[in-house]
């Protein structure tokens, strides 16, 4: 059986983490597109398993999260009857958090926006911390129950609440734009939040390093995944990398650190060359 030599599955990863799609990098390395969506599926399966076993017992402070938007297979308006109400075909979210402090993503979970999926998510959160943190979410009710059942009070938790009014300009142009913030609300739910740390900048900030990172996640995009599953191998790849291997500008004091080095799951910055070595081991 043929083998892709080490160096083409290098440049393809490489192509994958800054955001280019299957077809150009199958144009560009000189693959078929099979081949590219074959890596994917190896290497995205690696770091998933990878993240799962070594993201634990994390000594974290200070956790945002969210849940960002996209759809798999087609539009929620598009998907065919036979499919509808079907996991994996039309909307699809993804759960995310992040530590404000290491920057690290310690989880994510690709999901629905209900409450069944929220108290997953905030159970595999909690199972991977090993102190208590301080916790801010926006005001997505299905929080509330997931994370009192989930850390059973052992957290400080607060939601914070952004009111929005309606964004100015023409119809057309309003279409993809948010209203401006008006006003927002800091409220505590449990335990004892320090008020000037509620906030969900960062995982805001972590939700467009994703939509830039990756054209599934871009709104007007031909590129989304077709497959829930390579939907799921992109995002485990995305995190890998952005965990280990990019160095965090905001984490450059005493010298530069990925998030993994900060949070103390890494000793040095990983390359992507590394990234790839986990397909043979």
């Amino acid at each position: 059986m043929n083998k892709l030599p080490n160096e083409k599955r290098i440049q393809i990863v490489k192509s994958l983490v800054e955001g280019n799609s299957l077809r150009s990098i199958s144009r560009m390395v000189g693959v078929s597109i099979n081949t590219v969506t074959k890596l994917l599926e190896d290497v995205g399966a690696a770091c998933l398993k990878y993240q799962d076993e070594y993201l634990v017992n994390l000594h974290l402070n200070k956790i945002q999260c969210d849940e960002i938007w996209s759809f798999v297979y087609a539009k929620e308006k598009n998907v065919p009857k036979e499919h509808k109400d079907e996991f994996g075909y039309g909307d699809v979210w993804t759960w995310t958090a992040i530590d404000a402090e290491t920057k690290l993503v310690p989880c994510w979970m690709v999901g629905k926006r209900n409450v069944d999926d929220a108290l997953s998510f905030i159970q595999n959160l909690e199972s991977r911390l090993a102190n208590r943190v301080q916790l801010t979410t926006d005001g997505h009710k299905a929080y509330l129950e997931a994370i009192d059942l989930a850390f059973g009070g052992k957290v400080d938790y607060a939601m914070l609440i952004k009111l929005y009014g309606n964004p100015e300009g023409p119809s057309g142009e309003r279409r993809y734009s948010s209203g401006d913030c008006v006003r927002t609300e800091k409220k505590a739910i449990l335990g004892h939040p320090n008020a000037s740390d509620v906030s969900t900048s960062y995982v805001e900030r972590q939700n467009l390093t994703m939509r830039m990172s990756m054209r599934r996640f871009t709104r007007l995009t031909n590129g989304f995944s077709k497959k829930v599953k390579n939907h799921v191998y992109a995002l485990a790849l995305h995190f890998m990398y952005y965990n280990f291997a990019r160095a965090h500008k905001s984490l450059a004091t005493p010298y530069f650190r990925s998030p993994a080095m900060a949070a103390g799951v890494a000793d040095h910055i990983w390359k992507v060359e590394e990234i790839v070595d986990l397909l043979d081991k």
